[in-house]
């Protein structure tokens, strides 16, 4: 079976490592590098760059830990980027030797679909080759979307593709959209220096998590002196001579050194020959797929961002492996009913399920668990104590239908709850798993059993 993989980011090279595990003959083509935005241009370099910042911040109030810090302390912005260039590097490398040991063939090129079963490939030494294919994966990605009224230059206003390469701290900086990787970048740029202002036109930032969850962050972000406007957006702006002047729509004006536009993804399906084969795309440009991620043309798949189904890199990873299983011969489906998600802000998020909204929505009789991180001795000894845990569950059958957790690992804690939604377990079930002491996963343990009004470090509720 001869597979042609469009793009390798973490949707495509997962698609080709797993494609050639069962048998299959693979070749990728990207225009770029390997690990495609994710890993070049999205989730590893921010993170290495949130990993500086953070660590900036904590160093500043090592006081609190008993440590003296004797001289001055200061970020490094070439260092900083330089460090992050070596992890992205060193991923790149990773991607492109498991390719070797698999035997995928890499093309560096622009591909373009000329048939269901043939790519034609405009390499970058000027060549242009056809690949025959019996089968061909999709996996192009997103970029950042572009408001029209604030197009990108690239040096006053950013990308958050341009954020990644700053040389130098903006003394301000103003966001345009404050949802998740807006979020990050105000975190990632306050913790370095920069006076933040966030500007959206939803009435909460992280709107698209719990609703206690952005009540909790945006006063984390108040005292991180990073501050927030929502219900509004920019009408227009103008350069001035130190940076550029936002006109916001209820009549405010904020000056700053550089706009960061953030207000979401542009998916990568044009120009690459879908309407001459008839695939078919959403009014957003997504292309359309099933559960086993076929589009609407034999042969053809896509997987990833472009299928516009949950814009998150694991996500296309697991597309990727079903896309491969249906290929090769192992009949799978995607299931979107648990799939955790983090967004790195200070504190992190993580979630999974269905949001507290989303049940009542629904018309779910639910109950509800909480826990906060301050009532747990780990999060005192780390010096984090910010946050808590949210577990929503079914009245009747107490199995889990979503939780949330704002905090110190976040991230990694949400995964407990995403497996135990996996196995159909209920909270009571994870309240009767002894968890060990002193750790955060105690705060997961109690908000469990919170579900049921039997948290032990929670204070009795006066009637």
């Amino acid at each position: 079976m001869k597979i042609v993989i469009i793009g390798s980011g973490p949707g495509g090279y997962v698609a080709a490592i797993r494609s050639a595990q069962l048998g299959a003959e693979v070749t990728v083509v990207e225009d770029t590098e390997v690990g495609g935005g994710c890993l070049n241009r999205g989730c590893i370099p921010t993170k290495a760059l949130l990993a500086s910042s953070e660590i900036y911040s904590k160093a500043k109030d090592i006081g609190q830990f008993g440590i003296e810090l004797r001289g001055e302390l200061v970020p490094n912005i070439a260092n900083i980027v330089e460090r992050k260039d070596k992890i992205v590097a060193t991923q790149v490398k990773g991607i492109r030797s498991l390719f070797k040991s698999w035997g995928v063939v890499l093309k560096e090129g622009r591909a373009v679909l000329s048939s269901p079963s043939v790519v034609e490939v405009s390499l970058r030494d000027g060549a242009v080759e056809k690949i025959a294919a019996d089968r061909i994966i999709i996996s192009t990605g997103s970029r950042p979307a572009v408001i029209p009224s604030l197009p990108f230059d690239g040096e006053t206003v950013i990308s958050s593709t341009d954020a990644l390469f700053v040389s130098k701290i903006p003394q301000s900086l103003l966001i345009v959209g404050a949802g998740v990787i807006g979020c990050e970048f105000a975190c990632l740029f306050g913790g370095l220096g920069s006076d933040v202002t966030m500007v959206e036109m939803m009435d909460r930032a992280v709107s698209g998590e719990d609703a206690e969850v952005s009540e909790l962050l945006e006063r984390e972000l108040k005292k991180k002196k990073i501050k927030l406007h929502t219900g509004v957006s920019v009408t227009r702006t103008e350069k001035t001579g130190d940076g550029i002047r936002a006109f916001l729509s209820d009549g405010r004006e904020i000056a700053a050194e550089k706009i960061l536009v953030s207000i979401g993804r542009a998916l990568n399906s044009d120009n690459l020959g879908l309407e001459a084969l008839g695939i078919k795309t959403g009014n957003k440009g997504q292309i359309i797929v099933n559960r086993r991620m076929e589009t609407n043309i034999p042969g053809i798949y896509a997987i990833g961002d472009v299928t516009g189904e949950m814009l998150l890199a694991h996500v296309a990873s697991k597309q990727g492996i079903v896309a491969a299983g249906n290929i090769m011969g192992a009949p799978d489906e995607m299931d979107y009913h648990v799939v955790p998600a983090a967004v790195f802000t200070s504190p992190e998020i993580g979630s999974v399920g269905l949001r507290e909204r989303q049940a009542v929505e629904r018309g779910m009789k639910i109950r509800i668990g909480r826990f906060q991180f301050r009532a747990l001795g780990k999060a005192h000894a780390v010096g984090e104590i910010a946050g808590f845990v949210k577990i929503i569950s079914d009245e009747m059958t107490g199995q889990i239908l979503g939780a949330h957790i704002i905090g110190p690992h976040a991230s990694d804690l949400i995964h407990e709850i995403a497996v135990a939604m996996k196995a159909g377990l209920t909270a009571a079930d994870i309240a009767e798993t002894i968890h060990a002491h002193p750790t955060l996963s105690e705060g997961i343990m109690e908000a469990a059993a919170d579900v049921d009004g039997a948290a032990i470090h929670v204070q009795k509720k006066q009637n």
